[in-house]
């Protein structure tokens, strides 16, 4: 790619950047449009302009973003979104305090170069232009120059060492004081335990729970739910919950139809058969309020028949105090391994519940199936990717959709299929890839969603590490290497570092594309928006679909984090070798700060809470993109046959041995609640009732049904005990 292309790419992104913030600043006016760009404020009670939207500027979202505290993204998105940023502040302090050497000292030295003739022809295929010129390419080989590249090497590597160590005392900090909080939380007065036991003849579960924890516990024990295999009657009560709305639908509709002129209006109907398509036509009213009535009978019955016939070899274990359920969560109870396994609760939105009941050898069998089946699926992932594509040619398709031949064989749908068809099909396999990886990660056990959500940023992390940056730097994946790798196994570190300078401007591109049109679709939520009118337009009818229909997510961390991460590890390994990559990932991390802590004030409602349990992961996987970088370099200065390139065998250990370090000081207070932390006085005492039942799942609650009816799988220990 020659400069003036590159330029070109630039000011293209660029350009729709600032097109898309004054249509997120227009658009945002709008009063029809609170709901998509204030969606957080709103559900708040609060204002969503602060000012009214005549008085601002294109610009006040900026301002509004700078001038916004950490409590304030803490009170608005909670602890995790505030420790999101402090990644984003600390990848982007790292990136500054680099380049205050690196673009000052390295350009110049690489630019005053005479140049070498091997790396004009070797790098970017043959074109090597004045983009390479401000490169490392441009050395020569064993230059005395190249000391300056191998001191900015140490320089990257010790601000990291310095921020990430800063970041790690400072989430530290904010987990402990969120844990703190006086407000209750009802998953700090509770623990799960797994791997019970079976219980003596003549005993029930709960009376077999109780019994075990009154005894170690007698002064603090409060009572114990059981788990329950909940199948049945989820099904039950997920239809119960689909009919009331589509009653509530049908009422609606019967209502408006009475603004239209008939006083009387006109009853909704529908066909009682496949998808409404078929079937005896019914007045829809009657029908769903039949149907209702059918099912609370039946899903009374069945949450009776659940919580009398099937328990599981799980239960929530309640306490008085949080001291004694973080003391608890973090005691070994049996001597045996596999029997009364004990950890901290999750909040009750987060329980996966029909994970509970895995035994403790059957999830870590499958932890290791999945472990290895994710790394088949990182190295051969191109397997069912030519399968896909192979599956989506014009001929296979014509084999197996006979009826399509008309359509396709005209050239111009033809020409756009043979294009577009593969490509197409590849981009939804990879959409698909982080829900696929979601499931493979709730296939191990997992007790809650955020836990299952670290593990697949994990999985996701390393997939896009592994083939999209090294796959596009060796050039496809290793399939395409094999042979290299066969003959000579030592050979990977100098192929990798044979083929960056080749990519530089590529990556640039990538970099500069990802943070102008990707942050620019963020701030602007077009998608999100159209989706919104045509639903409120033509499909919704009720208050309850319309709120659904603006709803708004999290900030998706699954994704968002892994995403993140191949930026930072690109903009590591080409902060030496291409320093001017590194004001383009400035702009990345500065940008998507502004941007995200808007959506994060204003728009994302965090779906759960796990009190930065994300960081220590974050802080792993930012210090392997530091060991790759180290490696990559370590190869690099050997390419170039400079013979002090040794002197950089000693940072990757310095890495391992920083990250050794670390989590031996800071990961075990975000494994376990330290009971300093726990002690901290509650603003009132807790009302245990409450705690207790905000665990109960929604199919197994009712308003008839009161607590004599529960007894089988909730007990009733020390019920006098709760507070009022």
């Amino acid at each position: 790619m020659d400069l003036t292309s590159f330029l070109t790419s630039l000011g293209t992104s660029f350009a729709i950047f600032v097109i898309l913030m004054f249509l997120f600043t227009w658009l945002s006016r709008k009063p029809g449009n609170t709901v998509i760009y204030y969606p957080n404020r709103i559900l708040r009670g609060l204002d969503p302009w602060e000012g009214g939207s005549k008085t601002r500027n294109p610009f006040a979202w900026i301002k509004e973003a700078l001038t916004s505290t950490e409590q304030e993204v803490i009170s608005m998105s909670g602890v995790d979104t505030a420790v999101y940023f402090v990644f984003l502040s600390t990848v982007l302090g790292i990136l500054v305090l680099s380049s205050l050497i690196l673009l000052p000292v390295l350009l110049p030295v690489a630019a005053t170069d005479v140049g070498d003739k091997l790396s004009i022809n070797a790098t970017s295929n043959g074109t090597f232009n004045d983009l390479d010129k401000l490169s490392m390419g441009h050395l020569q080989e064993k230059s005395p120059r190249l000391w300056a590249f191998l001191i900015g090497v140490y320089w990257v590597s010790f601000v990291t060492y310095f921020l990430l160590w800063k970041a790690y005392k400072h989430v530290s900090a904010l987990r402990a004081s969120a844990l703190m909080s006086p407000q209750v939380k009802p998953e700090q007065f509770a623990i799960l335990v797994r791997d019970i036991p079976a219980a003596p003849a003549g005993q029930l579960r709960k009376e077999q729970v109780d019994s075990y924890f009154k005894t170690v516990y007698p002064d603090t024990f409060y009572r114990s739910l059981v788990v329950t295999n909940n199948k049945k009657v989820n099904k039950i009560w997920e239809e119960l919950e689909k009919y009331k709305k589509k009653l509530a639908r049908a009422e609606s509709i019967y209502a408006a139809s009475k603004n239209t002129g008939n006083a009387d209006g006109k009853r909704p109907t529908n066909k009682t058969g496949f998808l409404g398509l078929c079937g005896n036509k019914v007045d829809s009213i009657d029908y769903y309020t039949e149907k209702i009535n059918e099912l609370i009978p039946k899903l009374e019955t069945e949450q009776k028949a659940t919580l009398r016939e099937k328990q599981e070899n799980a239960a929530l274990v309640f306490f008085t105090n949080r001291v004694t359920a973080a003391s608890a969560a973090q005691t070994l109870h049996a001597q045996i391994v596999n029997a009364w396994t004990v950890t901290e609760a999750p909040e009750p939105r987060q329980v996966l519940w029909p994970n509970l009941k895995i035994k403790f050898f059957q999830r870590q069998v499958r932890q290791y199936v999945v472990y290895i089946f994710v790394a088949l699926t990182v190295v051969f992932y191109m397997i069912p990717i030519a399968f896909i594509s192979a599956f989506t040619t014009l001929d296979n398709l014509k084999k197996l959709l006979p009826f399509l031949k008309p359509v396709v064989n005209q050239a111009a749908i033809k020409t756009v299929l043979e294009a577009y068809l593969p490509q197409i099909a590849l981009i939804i396999f990879l959409a698909l890839l982080p829900k696929f990886l979601f499931f493979l990660s709730k296939a191990e056990g997992i007790p809650s969603q955020s836990h299952a959500i670290r593990a697949a940023s994990g999985k996701y992390f390393y997939f896009t590490i592994f083939n999209v940056f090294l796959g596009v730097t060796i050039g496809g994946t290793l399939f395409s290497t094999f042979k290299t790798i066969e003959n000579d196994p030592n050979s990977i570190v100098t192929l990798l570092a044979t083929s960056l300078p080749g990519n530089a401007t590529y990556f640039l591109t990538f970099v500069a594309l990802k943070f102008f049109v990707g942050y620019g679709l963020e701030l602007s939520r077009i998608v999100p928006l159209i989706i919104f009118h045509i639903k409120r337009k033509y499909i919704c009818k009720t208050e309850a679909e319309l709120k659904a229909a603006w709803l708004p997510s999290d900030l998706g961390y699954g994704t968002r984090v892994p995403g993140d991460m191949l930026i930072i590890t690109i903009v590591l390994c080409y902060s030496v070798i291409a320093p001017l990559i590194i004001p383009f990932g400035v702009l990345y991390f500065g940008i998507g700060w502004l941007v995200l802590r808007n959506q994060a004030l204003k728009v994302y409602v965090p779906a759960y809470e796990s009190y930065g349990r994300m960081w220590p992961h974050m802080h792993v996987r930012l210090l392997a993109a530091l060991i790759l970088y180290q490696v990559t370099m370590f190869g690099y200065f050997g390419v170039k046959k400079f013979v002090f390139a040794p002197f950089l065998i000693v940072l990757p250990i310095l890495s391992l041995l920083f990250g050794f370090i670390c989590r031996k000081k800071f990961y075990r207070a975000f494994q376990d609640t330290a009971l300093e932390v726990a002690a901290h006085e509650l603003k009132e005492l807790p009302n245990m009732e409450q705690v207790y039942r905000a665990f109960i799942p929604p199919s197994l609650g009712s308003e008839k049904m009161d607590d004599d009816q529960f007894e089988d799988a909730q007990s009733h220990v020390s019920r006098a005990g709760s507070f009022a």
